[in-house]
C-alpha cells in the first residue's frame, strides 16, 4: 500500500514549522565533568529511603513463621494477605474512618481560615492588621506540648473530652499559624494591578478572593494542605490525651494499641502501618505538582 506524506514531513518539519538543529556544543566550552560524589551520596540516600519502606512491604506480606526463619530482606515464596485481613478484622475501617474525619475537618477548615486571614492581612491597612499577623507569627513559637494542660482543661469544661471535635479544633488551632504565613507571602507575589483591576470592575473582597486569589495561589494551598494533613493524619499527642473509648481512636492510636494486641507478630503490625500509609501516598501523588511548585515559589527571584 502506498503511503501519503504531508509537505512538511517531506521537508522535515512539524505543524509547518522548521525543525529544531541539534544542539551542539561550543567549541572552547569545557565538557561537563560527572559528580561521581554527589551521584554516591544519592544513591546511599535512596538506599536508607527505600529499604526501609521495602522491609515493611515485603514483612507485611509474609506468614509468622516465615518472619522468624529465612532472610527478613530476601523475597518470600509464601506471599499471603492474611495479616491485612486481620487487621482489618480488628477494627481497623472504624479507625481509618475516624481518621479521615479528623483530617479532613481539620485541612478543609485551617485553609478555609487560613486564606481569609492572609488575603486581610496583605491586602489590609491598618495597626489593628499588623498587630493580627504578629499574633500568627507568636503562635509558631509555642510547642504544643507547654499547651497540654490548659488543652485538656478547656476541652474537658466544654464537654467535649473523648470526641472526634476534641482533636479538630486544636488540630485548626496550632496548623493556622504556618499556613497564614505561607499563603500571606504568596498572595503579596500576586501584581496589584489585577486586584485594582477587580476593584474597578466593581468586585468586592469575596468575589477577589474566590476569583482571583484562589485560582492563582492554588499551588501553595495545595502545598499547605499536604503539609497540614500529615500533621494532623500522624498526630499522636492529641488522641493520646483528648480521647479514651476505642470507638473514637483514630490510626496512630491503633497502630499503638496493634503493637500491644500483636506483640510477636510484626508482620500484622506492618500491615497496618503500609494500610494506613496508603491515603497519604494518594495525597501526594495527586498533588504532587502542586506541591512543588508551591514549595519552589519565589527560588527564581
Amino acid at each position: 500500500m502506498a503511503t501519503t506524506t504531508t509537505p512538511a514531513a517531506r521537508s522535515g518539519t512539524r505543524f509547518g514549522r522548521p525543525a529544531a538543529p541539534p544542539r551542539r556544543r561550543r567549541a572552547g566550552t569545557p565538557r561537563r565533568k560527572p559528580n561521581v560524589p554527589a551521584a554516591l551520596a544519592g544513591f546511599v540516600w535512596l538506599a536508607v529511603i527505600i529499604l526501609p519502606v521495602y522491609y515493611v512491604v515485603i514483612t507485611s506480606l509474609r506468614g509468622q513463621a516465615g518472619f522468624f526463619s529465612g532472610n527478613p530482606l530476601a523475597p518470600t515464596h509464601d506471599l499471603t494477605l492474611g495479616n491485612y485481613t486481620e487487621v482489618l478484622d480488628k477494627g481497623f475501617g472504624t479507625y481509618f474512618l475516624n481518621s479521615v474525619t479528623v483530617t479532613t475537618a481539620s485541612v478543609a477548615l485551617t485553609v478555609a481560615l487560613s486564606l481569609m486571614a492572609a488575603y486581610a492581612v496583605v491586602r489590609g491597612r491598618g495597626r489593628l492588621v499588623r498587630s493580627a499577623f504578629s499574633l500568627f507569627l507568636l503562635g509558631l513559637a509555642i510547642p504544643v506540648h507547654a499547651t497540654i494542660i490548659p488543652l485538656y482543661y478547656m476541652i474537658t469544661r466544654v464537654h467535649l473530652y473523648d470526641s472526634l471535635l476534641a482533636l479538630i479544633l486544636p488540630s485548626i488551632g496550632f496548623a493556622v499559624p504556618v499556613t497564614v504565613l505561607i499563603l500571606a507571602n504568596f498572595i503579596r507575589d500576586i501584581p496589584r494591578e489585577l486586584f485594582e483591576s477587580m476593584r474597578l470592575d466593581g468586585g468586592n473582597d469575596a468575589r477577589i478572593l474566590w476569583h482571583l486569589v484562589v485560582p492563582l495561589a492554588r499551588p501553595a494551598i495545595v502545598t499547605v494542605s499536604i503539609y497540614d494533613a500529615l500533621h494532623v493524619w500522624n498526630g499522636f499527642l492529641f488522641p493520646l490525651i483528648l480521647t479514651q473509648s476505642p470507638g473514637r481512636r483514630v490510626l496512630p492510636m491503633a497502630l499503638w494499641t496493634f503493637q500491644g494486641e500483636f506483640t510477636v507478630n510484626v508482620p500484622a503490625v506492618l500491615a497496618a502501618v503500609v494500610l494506613s500509609t496508603l491515603p497519604m501516598l494518594a495525597a501526594y501523588l495527586v498533588g504532587r505538582r502542586h506541591l512543588i511548585r508551591g514549595l519552589t515559589a519565589g527560588f527564581s527571584r
